[in-house]
Parts: C-alpha cells; structure tokens; sequence
C-alpha cells in the first residue's frame, strides 16, 4: 500500500503558494475598481445595472479571495499531516526492523 501512496510536499508548497498569489491578486483587481465610477456611461438603467454588477462583483470577489486563501490554509495542514504520518511511520516501520533483527540472534 506504500507503494501506492505518495504527497510530493513541494508540489503542496507551490499549489498553496498559487492560491494565496491567486486570492492575492484578485483583491488587487477588486481595490482597483473599487473607485471605478459607473456613472454616465449610459442610460440610468445602464449605470444602475453596473453599479449593481459592480455591488454582486466585489462581493463575489472577496468571497473567492477568502475560499481561496482557506483552500490554501487546509492544503498547508494536509500537507503537515501527512508529513507527520510519514514520519510515524517510518519510526514504526525502523523499530519492527530492529525488532525482527533482533529476535534473529
């Protein structure tokens, strides 16, 4: 089953990193045009809808950024957790080792 398990933890490391640089850059987006000013662009049922869009679109943006950044957060434990199990079980597997040398003798 070992054999079949593997968690490159630098491919972890650079994923984690890729989401918060993601969730980084989105809100960069979002403060930008945050001052962007819908009016006279149109018709006032023009500017109203673009106001709106622009109410759902920071919204919806500091939503993402926020999953984004948890997504990464959970990767970072994920990652911990299997470096601690592999850990274990390497400690496990020497000590069995040391055991079946030992009641060899």
């Amino acid at each position: 089953m070992a054999e079949r398990l593997a968690v490159d933890g630098h491919e972890l490391a650079h994923f984690m990193k890729m989401l918060k640089k993601s969730a980084s850059a989105l809100d960069g987006v979002r403060k930008a045009l945050l001052d962007a000013d819908v009016t006279g662009l149109g018709t006032d049922d023009l500017d109203r809808a673009c106001e709106d869009f622009q109410g759902d679109w920071q919204y919806g943006t500091q939503e993402i950024g926020k999953q984004t950044e948890d997504l990464a957060d959970i990767i970072g434990q994920s990652r911990d957790s299997y470096r601690e199990v592999d850990k274990a079980l390497e400690e496990v597997l020497k000590k069995a080792r040391g055991d079946k040398k030992g009641s060899r003798r």
